[in-house]
């Protein structure tokens, strides 16, 4: 379980963006962070992730405070960063974009291999498009290759940063599949920031919903039936 209290925020000083916000999210399970551009989802992952050090607050995975530890020690506690743009190196070949993912072990060539294959058994399109450049895929192809080569850590918990971000509407559908299987099948965490609101509350399991910079309502997905009224009425 991750949790995140009376979170306070900011890119400068006196000038916090997230003001008191608080989420939890549970194993195997998918919370949506929904509202408008500018009200603080972004900067929310960016601050679990330490990208950011909060002001104030905690943040909490498995009871544990993780607050303000550095990314690149994240990674090795369970949690791993999607961000909104493509993240692939495009003039690499898929197969070493993945292979990226396993860098903190990467002088266990077994356990490299190993994760490697999983991935492909997972993504059978990557396995025959592996020594490809990454950038010669589709958007929805390179976000496979994203999650796979995020996958490759074994995490606990996933932030995902709008998935879907300039994707045709068919291979959006496949990115939302993508991350309910991983919830379903690897039994991942996945906090999840989106704009595309009736998406995300399909597959999502609760929901928080912020305005500037606050929590505004949260609830089960399936209590989020009149969107406008439960989002901004």
């Amino acid at each position: 379980m991750i949790e995140i209290k009376n979170l306070h925020v900011g890119y400068y000083k006196d000038l916090d963006i997230l003001q008191g916000v608080s989420l939890k999210a549970e194993a195997a399970q998918i919370v949506a962070v929904l509202g408008a551009n500018g009200v603080g989802k972004s900067t929310l992952l960016k601050s679990v992730y330490g990208f950011l050090k909060p002001r104030a607050g905690q943040i909490l995975l498995d009871g544990k405070d993780i607050t303000g530890i550095a990314s690149h020690l994240l990674i090795t506690q369970g949690i791993s960063y999607i961000p909104q743009h493509s993240s692939v190196f495009p003039f690499m070949s898929v197969e070493d974009n993945l292979t990226l993912g396993g860098w903190t072990f990467r002088r266990d060539q077994a356990r490299v291999q190993q994760k490697l294959e999983e991935n492909y058994q997972r993504f059978p399109m990557l396995r025959q498009r592996r020594h490809d450049d990454a950038g010669l895929l589709s958007g929805g192809m390179q976000r496979m290759v994203e999650v796979g080569r995020t996958l490759m850590t074994d995490p606990k918990v996933i932030l995902v940063d709008e998935p879907t971000a300039g994707l045709a509407k068919m291979l959006s559908a496949d990115v939302y599949h993508m991350l309910e299987k991983l919830r379903d099948d690897d039994g991942l965490t996945i906090i999840l920031v989106d704009q595309e609101i009736r998406q995300a509350l399909k597959i999502a399991d609760y929901v928080y919903v912020l305005e500037l910079g606050r929590n505004r309502v949260d609830g089960q997905a399936k209590e989020f039936t009149d969107l406008k009224k439960a989002l901004w009425d």
